[in-house]
């Protein structure tokens, strides 16, 4: 698609960086091959696999499974190719240990370089990135210190525009919202919220910057990468024009103080035939370098402090204080999150 093409090309170019830098943060010389099982697309990934395999000489065969990772694994059994498990959000992270198809690892280098709020702490995942939900809102709108709970005000009637509640980057915040403030507060929020749409919940988070472009709606909830991707867009294309129409600010919970993230993330496989390997790439994936090139490529945030965040997101959103709630904290509530959406009819 148009809108990724910049994006794309500019993780190639810093995957070729990348390569060349990596020397410093694994031992040299390993052999062997890995198959890693994604859900993310291949595009995004693919600059760090590179980047891997040309520092250790390991071959990733990397496979995209769209839809049913789990079922996929669960079937393969103990004959299973999958040495690493990639996904994006934490629910679904989490499906992959309850359903029983990963391992623990255990790693020094990985659990200083990931904050012990964003891994199980017995070591079956480990998050990889975040990317924040972040309030967009129209530039000239005057906003200071916006809780998510502020969104649900009577004052925001006929201005709030947000994609389907039952959507996983919502029911996520839904979630967080029970685990801070309770269920009854949760759903007096969702019932707020709705009342104050501008339109039926639908559509991506880029359509919230286009509704406010197109003076539609105020503010929205969306991800914090996409900032990147719009911004980052040829001048004069309609995606550059809808970032260009927005501010955006770093909402937090009125209880936690911090603003809520989802993450990508990844396990090692129960069966994996090649599980020294697929450590090895957990490690790279969380090191210097590759946080780097997270940031840079994908406009996500890095687990790893001291990691330079891309200078469009820098200067749109600047640094993050992440919500300190374990997400194995907030997840547990997702099915209580969707349950909620749909009792106050979010998305009819």
């Amino acid at each position: 698609m148009s809108l990724l093409s910049r994006p794309r090309r500019k993780a190639c170019a810093f995957a070729l960086a990348a390569a060349g830098l990596v020397a410093a943060a694994l031992p040299a010389h390993a052999q062997g091959e890995l198959t890693l099982y994604t859900t993310r697309e291949p595009g995004l990934i693919q600059p760090l696999i590179a980047a891997f395999s040309a520092q250790t000489q390991i071959k990733v065969n990397t496979v995209f499974v769209k839809d049913g990772l789990l079922e996929r694994v669960k079937a393969e059994g103990a004959r299973s190719p999958a040495d690493v498990l990639m996904t994006v959000d934490v629910g679904n992270l989490l499906d992959l240990v309850e359903g029983g198809v990963t391992q623990p690892v255990k790693s020094a280098a990985l659990e200083s370089a990931i904050p012990a709020n964003l891994r199980g702490a017995d070591g079956q995942w480990f998050s990889l990135s975040m990317r924040a939900r972040v309030l967009y809102a129209d530039k000239n709108l005057k906003l200071a210190n916006f809780r998510y709970e502020d969104l649900a005000d009577p004052k925001y009637k006929g201005k709030v525009c947000i994609r389907a509640g039952q959507h996983p980057y919502n029911t996520a915040l839904v979630a967080a919202l029970i685990a801070h403030d309770g269920e009854a507060q949760a759903e007096q929020w969702l019932r707020g919220v709705k009342n104050n749409l501008a339109r039926k919940a639908t559509g991506g988070d880029r359509d919230v910057a286009r509704d406010i472009l197109g003076g539609i709606c105020d503010v929205g909830l969306a991800n914090s990468y996409y900032v990147g991707q719009m911004k980052g867009s040829k001048e004069g294309s309609d995606a550059r024009k809808w970032g260009d129409a927005i501010k955006v600010v770093r909402p937090t919970f009125a209880k936690g103080g911090g603003t809520h993230v989802n993450i990508s993330g990844a396990s090692v496989a129960k069966s994996a035939p090649n599980r020294d390997n697929a450590v090895k790439l957990l490690e790279f994936l969380v090191s210097e370098p590759a946080q780097q090139l997270y940031a840079q490529a994908n406009y996500e945030y890095p687990v790893r402090k001291g990691v330079s965040l891309d200078p469009i997101i820098g200067q749109t959103i600047g640094e993050l204080k992440v919500d300190p709630l374990p997400l194995v904290e907030i997840a547990k509530y997702r099915k209580q999150a969707s349950a909620l959406v749909d009792k106050v009819g979010f998305d009819r």
